[in-house]
């Protein structure tokens, strides 16, 4: 379920409103429309639990109130919320403390679990939403021409696997690596064992936990280069390797760098262990 807020309307609004009058908060029937009533009741439910009373039902009040499963538990322990919410300074540390497992236990999944392909990945993040959850691209110069179609720009491009309308929105950027392109969707959609399905539904890679796996898997497919970029400490080379430009890359540096001080040196004794134990 998507974070919900004041002038959203829908089948997510009606559950939300449902939700809240079964908890006894009130938010005026449940109408499916965000209204005043209804940031009023979620209000008081969020002060009731000991969360942040700001009226919008992100990750911790939607788990709160029962609408989406808590987040998984991390299969990298020693890497924390703390030390995230400085490798990624402007991310709400809500969204950092439901979204970090998902991200690491992708990295797990595609075997980056080291402090080097962590730190790409969390910078990675700075740099592509910033604030640590998985987002859809905003329009822009670069993918929406003056007075064109949204993501117009986009629609044809044979390096991105895109066939002509609609496919620049349809497979605009998504994720916490702001995936796109129909050849990318169909590969790393069929990589983490979704098949036809992401190409058939794009809206999943948003999902967090289809979001981890598809930074890993995307980090995974340029992994040599990457690896050789970062011995090399060639940060810009690294940043191309996922963006396609230098878009993002002060971000990226700056976190990079945080991420190598702060992460802990055992990660790879820590994980390298775990992985004797399952054998």
């Amino acid at each position: 379920m998507n974070t919900l807020k004041k002038g959203d309307t829908g089948a997510q609004v009606v559950a939300l409103q449902n939700a809240l009058i079964e908890k006894g908060f009130d938010p005026g029937g449940a109408s499916g429309s965000f209204g005043q009533t209804t940031s009023n009741a979620l209000m008081d439910f969020q002060r009731s639990v000991g969360l942040v009373a700001d009226g919008v039902a992100g990750p911790r009040t939607l788990t709160a109130l029962g609408l989406v499963a808590a987040p998984p538990l991390s299969m990298i322990p020693c890497v924390t919320a703390e030390m995230a919410a400085v490798i990624v300074p402007f991310a709400p540390r809500p969204n950092i403390e439901t979204n970090l497992p998902y991200v690491l236990n992708g990295l797990v999944g595609c075997q980056l679990a080291d402090k080097a392909m962590i730190a790409m990945a969390l910078g990675t993040i700075r740099a592509e939403t910033g604030s640590f959850e998985p987002i859809s691209e905003g329009i822009s110069q670069f993918n929406t021409a003056s007075g064109g179609a949204p993501y117009g720009l986009y629609d044809s491009r044979a390096d991105l696997g895109n066939q002509g309308p609609p496919d620049g929105e349809r497979f605009k950027g998504r994720g916490f690596i702001q995936l796109t392109g129909r050849a990318n969707y169909l590969k790393h959609g069929q990589d983490i064992g979704l098949g036809d399905e992401l190409v058939n539904n794009p809206d999943l890679a948003n999902d967090p936990t289809i979001a981890g796996k598809l930074l890993a898997s995307f980090l995974k497919a340029h992994e040599q280069a990457i690896r050789q970029a970062l011995d090399a400490n060639n940060l810009r080379d690294a940043r191309k390797l996922v963006n396609g430009g230098h878009h993002g890359q002060d971000e990226f540096s700056e976190s990079y760098a945080l991420a190598v001080q702060l992460l802990p040196q055992q990660i790879d004794v820590v994980m390298a262990d775990a992985a004797a134990r399952a054998v």
